[in-house]
């Protein structure tokens, strides 16, 4: 009887004890979640607070002390009804010219990034490693160093003042970027996966079509994205090699309301900025998901 005692304080103690380790885990974990979510909100809050003073601004007849809005209106969006005047260009045609830039930018990141990098993924030919250290070292220079150099190549090919000039400088500076993503993606399919294809009779071009390219689709969907969002947000080209203003884009749409700094019409400005973003805003929430779906299917062969 007395051992049976001992086994039933032992056993009470032995509970107890889970007990408390499971209490301290449980308030472990709820610490940390607290801790994760308040970091994930300060990180956050400026750039809500900056998103909501552009939308509370374009919307407001002024800002009271800059924070207070005073008076709802809609007139800071008359540049979409407005005729085009010596001042400021014609709203659509810009917007068309900047959607021309990034959907130009997006072909050509697909269709010329993801040959080449099947290419150097999965062939071995002379002078491979010089390629590849090549395309890293040519992303790694900043292209506004670039600015002169490049401003006097397109004065000689005679594209300056021309969306193709602006298009052929941010397509050689951002694909090396591109090669090195899909590079990475062709790099994850097995070979045995490619083989089999092969051995069943493919050629090498429908291997690549059937069955290599559906198992990259994450990859393809993601540069295109990227591409779609650098050209539509490219400044620093398009202020640099474009002057006339039948060949602007929206960036430099919103470039020329700052004007002299001293009379900014921030309504006015935040409901352009509002109008620039609105799309590309619109375009990542739309297609986020392929973003995340970066993983490769396929098993390797022993």
């Amino acid at each position: 009887m007395p051992k049976l005692k001992y086994d039933l304080a032992s056993s009470h103690a032995g509970t107890a004890t889970l007990v408390h380790l499971a209490k301290r885990e449980a308030r472990k974990e709820k610490l940390l979640t607290f801790f994760i979510y308040s970091f994930m909100i300060l990180s956050s809050l400026p750039l809500v607070l900056g998103y909501g003073w552009l939308i509370l601004n374009s919307f407001t007849d002024k800002m009271v002390y800059g924070v207070v809005p005073q008076g709802f209106t809609i007139k800071n969006f008359r540049f979409l009804w407005e005729l085009p005047s010596r001042y400021y260009p014609d709203l659509w045609r810009t917007t068309w010219n900047t959607f021309l830039l990034a959907l130009g930018m997006t072909a050509i990141m697909i269709l010329v990034a993801t040959p080449t990098a099947y290419v150097i993924s999965r062939m071995k030919f002379p002078a491979r490693g010089f390629l590849l250290a090549m395309t890293l070292i040519l992303h790694s220079f900043p292209g506004v160093t670039l600015l002169i150099s490049l401003y006097y190549v397109l004065r000689t090919l005679n594209l300056l003042n021309s969306l193709v000039g602006v298009f052929l400088v941010k397509a050689g500076l951002m694909l090396p970027l591109g090669i090195w993503i899909m590079k990475g993606f062709f790099d994850g399919v097995p070979w045995d996966v490619e083989m089999s294809g092969l051995v069943d009779g493919a050629t090498r071009m429908q291997t690549l079509i059937k069955i290599v390219l559906p198992q990259v689709k994450p990859g393809i969907a993601a540069m295109a994205i990227f591409s779609f969002i650098n050209g539509w947000s490219e400044y620093i080209y398009v202020i640099t090699f474009i002057q006339t203003k039948e060949s602007w884009t929206l960036s430099s749409y919103v470039n020329s309301i700052i004007g002299d700094f001293q009379f900014i019409d921030y309504g006015l400005l935040s409901a352009t900025a509002l109008f620039y973003i609105a799309p590309v805003l619109l375009f990542f929430i739309f297609t986020q998901k392929y973003l995340m779906a970066v993983t490769v299917s396929g098993s390797k062969g022993g």
